[in-house]
């Protein structure tokens, strides 16, 4: 590996460990450690790698830094990238879900946690707000947000998901992009190799079949079946971390109950507390499920590595795929406006999420509170998620 990308892996390094406050911090993070220091990339080349995240599935920071990779050294040095920055917040989260599911049982551990929840629901609910006031800008995207709270709170089934997004960028599209174009797909498509589009789909199909095919007693059962949950949900997430937590917790807890709703967000609550990408929950969420279902540590660990895998698989491989013709990708309008859709169906997702999550709490005044003053705290001041998380944690310990 020669200096320069030596160079580049301690800056991914320095980038990981540094990385809080999610997608909308990260892109100012990634200016700074890959464009002004150091210049790897000239800043239009990392706002269109941004740009092109946020039109794919899956997770935005994370598409974004294998691109740049990419871009510096090729596929070799992408996926490097992406194992660094992956790595250590998934360990730190399996490890809390170890711990967790060790002395969730135990009543100072709960105490401790016991602010933790209502926190997370306040960071939930102004990822909502913050995302309605970008979105929610027209009449057909108020139409489609509002569809998608009904639609998901109504019917509560996994694939509503993929269905409901994949209608909202239709309609989109379909309402607000130009005529012309259609030299540019042409060339465009002619360009994909439909082999490779097949071996993306074919996961997800053979991963689900194989689920239903092998005996639930199997101990091999549920870490294949989780793995075509997280894998399936790594399609078709648009928006990144705001979006993944409301269809977890959907299809997780309140459809196929792998794990309850306190368990649910006193992971998401911690995830917030540390940098790194926020996809990192899910290996939380694979730990927990695993043992929740009877399987011990070793399970769980599995049930981490699944989780982290199964999310971040569908968008990495694509984000490798497309980077290559991105300049005519770029150029077609209709994809860019299917992208309004989409985000309008994900903010309904995350609204009617918001619904359910809250059904628990109940008319707890405190609990009402604290969601109340995280929420404004986070509107109208610069705090930032981990200290209010950690705020939250020693408030637990101390009282």
């Amino acid at each position: 590996m020669e200096k320069r990308q030596l160079l580049f892996v301690k800056d991914v390094f320095l980038f990981t460990f540094t990385a809080f406050g999610g997608a909308q911090a990260h892109i100012s993070l990634l200016l700074k450690y890959f464009v002004k220091q150091t210049h790897y990339i000239s800043e239009e080349d990392l706002l269109e790698l941004n740009a092109l995240a946020q039109i794919l599935p899956g997770p935005a920071s994370t598409q974004t830094l294998v691109g740049i990779g990419h871009k510096v050294g090729g596929l070799k040095l992408a996926l490097i990238t992406f194992l660094i920055w992956i790595i250590p917040s998934a360990a730190v989260m399996t490890f809390a879900a170890i711990s967790f599911a060790q002395l969730d049982h135990k009543v100072q551990f709960v105490l401790i946690l016991k602010y933790i929840q209502p926190i997370a629901l306040g960071i939930v609910a102004f990822g909502a707000y913050t995302l309605s006031r970008k979105v929610l800008i027209t009449q057909t995207a108020v139409f489609l947000a509002i569809s998608a709270v009904i639609v998901t709170l109504v019917l509560r089934n996994a694939y509503v998901f993929p269905l409901a997004i994949l209608v909202g960028g239709m309609i989109s599209s379909a309402l607000e992009t130009p005529k012309e174009e259609s030299e540019i797909r042409v060339k465009l498509f002619a360009n994909i190799n439909p082999k490779k589009l097949a071996y993306f789909f074919g996961v997800l199909l053979f991963l689900a079949a194989l689920g239903a095919i092998i005996n639930r007693t199997s101990p091999f059962s549920l870490p294949i079946r989780l793995f075509e949950n997280f894998y399936r949900n790594g399609i078709f997430i648009f928006g990144g971390g705001q979006v993944l937590v409301p269809l977890m917790f959907t299809e997780f807890v309140q459809m196929k109950h792998y794990l309850g709703s306190s368990e649910f967000l006193s992971g998401f609550a911690l995830q917030q507390a540390l940098p790194g990408p926020t996809f990192s929950f899910t290996s939380y969420l694979g730990a927990i499920s695993m043992k929740n279902f009877g399987y011990g540590i070793y399970g769980q660990m599995m049930g981490g590595i699944v989780g982290v895998l199964g999310i971040n698989l569908p968008g990495l491989i694509l984000v490798l795929f497309i980077v290559p013709f991105w300049e005519d990708l770029k150029k077609i309008t209709r994809i860019k406006h299917s992208l309004s859709g989409i985000n309008a169906v994900s903010v309904g997702f995350i609204i009617a999420a918001f619904v359910l999550l809250v059904k628990p709490v109940g008319f707890d005044v405190l609990s009402i509170v604290i969601i109340a003053v995280t929420f404004l705290i986070l509107n109208f001041t610069r705090i930032s998620p981990p200290l209010i998380v950690l705020a939250g944690i020693l408030l637990g310990y101390f009282m």
